[in-house]
C-alpha cells in the first residue's frame, strides 16, 4: 500500500499536486501582533527609569500576547490546503481551533478553471482568485498563491485524466476566448 498524504485518501488514489492560499492572508494577525508588541514598549518609553529588566520583561509578555493573537492566523492559514489527485480535488478549509469545512469534488464535475489577478497588490505579491465552474455552481478561491500555475497544473491533471475542460486566464483585461465579439470577427473574416 502507497503512502498515504491525508486521512481520506483512498487506497488507489496519487496525490498529485497540494497548494494553499497565500501567506497575506495571516496579515490581519500578524498586524495586530506587531502592534501588540509595539504597545508593549510603552511603558519603559514614558518612564526610561525603569530599565532593561522593565523593558525586557515587556517585551516578553508583548511576544507572549502577540503570539496568541497571531496563531488563530497561522493555524488557519498552515491547515486550510487544497489536495488536487488523480481522481478529486479537496478543499481543507481550517477556521481558528475548532471549525474546519472540507470539499470534496470529482474532477468529472470540473467543466472550467479560470483565474483572476486585479490590482497592484495581486500583481506584486503573486496571488490571485482562482473559480472553477462546476455542475454544482462555482468554487472560487480567493488569496491562491501563483494562480496561473495553480490553474495550468489543474488543467493538466484533468487534460491527463481525458476530462475536457476550458480555461481563461484574466490577467489583462479584454475578453474571453469564445466571446460572441469574437466569433462573430472570426465569422466576418472567414467571408
Amino acid at each position: 500500500m502507497a503512502h498515504k498524504y491525508f486521512a481520506d485518501q483512498m487506497d488507489d488514489e496519487e496525490v498529485l499536486y497540494v497548494f494553499r492560499k497565500h501567506p497575506i492572508v495571516m496579515r490581519k494577525g500578524l498586524v495586530v501582533g506587531m502592534l501588540i508588541i509595539l504597545l508593549s514598549t510603552v511603558p519603559v518609553a514614558i518612564k526610561p527609569t525603569l530599565g532593561f529588566g522593565w523593558f525586557f520583561g515587556s517585551i516578553g509578555i508583548g511576544l507572549a500576547v502577540a503570539l496568541f493573537f497571531f496563531a488563530p492566523s497561522w493555524i488557519s492559514w498552515y491547515y486550510s490546503i487544497f489536495i488536487l489527485s488523480d481522481q478529486r480535488l479537496i478543499q481543507i478549509t481550517q477556521k481558528g481551533l475548532f471549525n474546519k469545512a472540507v470539499v470534496d469534488m470529482q474532477l468529472s464535475q470540473i467543466q472550467m478553471v479560470n483565474y483572476q489577478i486585479a490590482g497592484l497588490q495581486e500583481t506584486m505579491l503573486g496571488f490571485g482568485t482562482l473559480v472553477m465552474q462546476t455542475y454544482m455552481g462555482d468554487l472560487v478561491i480567493h488569496d491562491v498563491h501563483h494562480p496561473a500555475k495553480t490553474q495550468k497544473k489543474i488543467l493538466e491533471v484533468l487534460r491527463d485524466n481525458g476530462i475536457p475542460a476550458a480555461s481563461f486566464g484574466a490577467e489583462s483585461s479584454g475578453e474571453r476566448p469564445g466571446s460572441t465579439t469574437e466569433l462573430e470577427s472570426e465569422e466576418d473574416s472567414e467571408e
